[in-house]
């Protein structure tokens, strides 16, 4: 398979410094070897440009959403990019920085396919919006903003108007959910699957119960986002929102297996890499090993 590396260097949407030199860290430590010794040719076209914005201005363009402008223009670039990823028969596997990116992701990937499900593996929803968000940070907005609910300028993101369905959206692992993004959740119906929930059923029973409403929709392009805090804290010291109470390397093994098997994922985003709060490079070359994993799986 042909995998285009698409890099996004940026902390402005976590408001942490240390996101952005994700990208740099995952390339020392040989991601694209990895990804190469899996039997992919490996397109790495580098880190997207993000422009130096002082700390003094970051509600310079909104009163509740940080470095508003910098997210928006950050995101339609990379939409393209995603979008030219795809119109080429490549896969687009999007690094980060912070989660942010997942709105320019999710854009590039329904201008090319409409029909498009999308898979949010996070210990956060990420369905805040500039009125719900206690924040202010955008890395707790994109999937709210990508199915149309938000601010303007992230709705209307590479072109104008929703770029996924809220039946079409599947959140797992979330364990962190903010009052707003409870309610949200509870008005458009969406499928999510708090800790709770896939304690209550069993991981096994999410991955078959989520692929099976996929399957029975017709849908036959994923775009899947996975955030590394939606494992346990224990395990990923690195990421700028680590929470309690996530799975462990085994059950994430098992969930991208569970999906990236099936042919169904044609895009994804792996983010939430922070360098600066790292321990002795662990969470570093825990990603690393899933990363191997994940181009080990990919089908």
């Amino acid at each position: 398979m042909d995998i285009n590396l698409l890099a996004v260097p940026i902390m402005y949407g976590c408001d942490r410094n240390g996101a952005q030199y994700g990208p740099d860290t995952l390339r020392k430590k040989g991601i694209v070897d990895v990804i190469k010794n899996q039997n992919h040719n490996i397109y790495d076209f580098g880190n997207l440009f993000i422009p130096n914005v002082s700390e003094s201005k970051k509600f310079v363009d909104h009163n509740n959403v940080k470095y508003l402008k910098t997210i928006v223009e950050m995101n339609n670039n990379l939409a393209h990019l995603v979008y030219s990823s795809l119109a080429s028969e490549s896969f687009p596997f999007i690094i980060g920085g912070d989660h942010s990116l997942g709105l320019g992701s999710i854009s590039g990937a329904s201008k090319y396919n409409s029909d498009l499900a999308v898979i949010w593996i996070d210990a956060h929803a990420d369905i805040n919006t500039h009125i719900t968000s206690p924040s202010g940070n955008a890395h707790g907005m994109p999937l709210a903003a990508a199915l149309g609910v938000g601010e303007p300028s992230l709705i209307n993101v590479y072109y104008n108007k929703p770029k996924v369905k809220p039946e079409n959206v599947y959140i797992i692992g979330a364990r962190d959910l903010d009052k707003g993004e409870i309610e949200l959740a509870k008005k458009l119906n969406l499928n999510l699957y708090t800790m709770e929930i896939v304690k209550k059923i069993g991981l096994e029973n999410v991955i078959k119960e989520v692929l099976n409403k996929i399957k029975s929709s017709g849908i036959e392009t994923v775009h899947l986002s996975f955030d590394i805090d939606v494992l346990d804290k224990s395990i990923v010291p690195g990421t700028g929102t680590p929470v309690n109470g996530g799975f462990n390397l085994e059950e994430g093994k098992k969930i991208l297996k569970g999906f990236l098997s099936t042919s169904l994922v044609k895009s994804m985003d792996f983010v939430e890499l922070n360098p600066f709060l790292d321990k002795d490079d662990i969470t570093a070359n825990l990603c690393i090993e899933l990363v191997d994993w994940i181009f080990k799986v990919l089908k």
